[in-house]
């Protein structure tokens, strides 16, 4: 691979685990429109299933007791059923689709963080089937379960410390089934990902630690308002180029 491509895809990883760690998802919402731009969808959601493995057991593992189990256990049936249905759609999707419906998922969500506002409302542990089956197509066809399980976790009455927790619970879930998904299907035997991996893990690697040096010096819904700004210039990079 050409060296420019692989620094590039080096700081990608970089800041998708640098936004992870600080907030607990949404690397794949940086990490794969970014990298669209230098590699095809399907490489670039191999190569940053590697990273984002690293990234998820680097947080999910840091306070494991506070983990609502009985949360977890409802959402891993369902994740493992989207899990399925989102490769089977992923290794038969046009490229073109596949990039316009990444960037149409990716446009929505930063639009639904615009307008979201916080609520003391619990919803019903039966929205765990459409969370966990939601996040199990996006994690694999697009890279990105964690926003289906924000949403339904986020109105669980869970605290900042059970909500991190059993996040992270289901991120290490969701990505550890992509992985195993993308061997499968061959996606994880292009030794050119491996490749990139090398650069790219690393990468994640010390932005998890920056991540940890930084998390209190930085104000976390300014950061969030900073990624949603990245985010609907990214969905709408990918609509354009897409219809173009």
């Amino acid at each position: 691979m050409d060296p420019a491509e692989l620094a590039a895809l080096g700081a990608i990883a970089f800041a998708g685990a640098l936004v992870f760690g600080l907030t607990g998802f949404g690397a794949a919402l940086i990490t794969i429109p970014l990298a669209s731009h230098f590699v095809s969808l399907p490489f670039a959601l191999a190569l940053f299933a590697l990273a984002d493995l690293v990234s998820a057991f680097s947080v999910g593992l840091e306070n494991p007791r506070n983990a609502v189990r009985g949360e977890w256990g409802r959402l891993v049936p369902m994740i493992l059923a989207g899990t399925a249905v989102g490769v089977t759609a992923l290794v038969n999707l046009p490229r073109t689709v596949g990039t316009l419906l990444l960037g149409v998922f990716v446009l929505s969500f930063a639009l639904y963080s615009l307008v979201r506002r916080p609520g003391s409302r619990v919803i019903s542990a039966h929205w765990v089937w459409l969370a966990g089956f939601a996040g199990g197509i996006t994690s694999t066809l697009f890279g990105a379960g964690g926003p289906p399980y924000v949403i339904y976790l986020s109105q669980r009455g869970l605290t900042k410390e059970q909500f991190r927790a059993t996040l992270g619970f289901a991120t290490m879930t969701s990505i550890s089934l992509r992985v195993l998904a993308f061997l499968v299907t061959g996606l994880l035997l292009d030794l050119r990902v491996w490749i990139a991996a090398a650069v790219a893990v690393p990468a994640a690697f010390c932005g998890i630690a920056v991540s940890r040096r930084v998390f209190r010096r930085i104000s976390r819904d300014m950061l969030l308002r900073a990624v949603t700004v990245m985010l609907l210039a990214s969905g709408a990079s990918l609509i354009v180029r897409a219809l173009g």
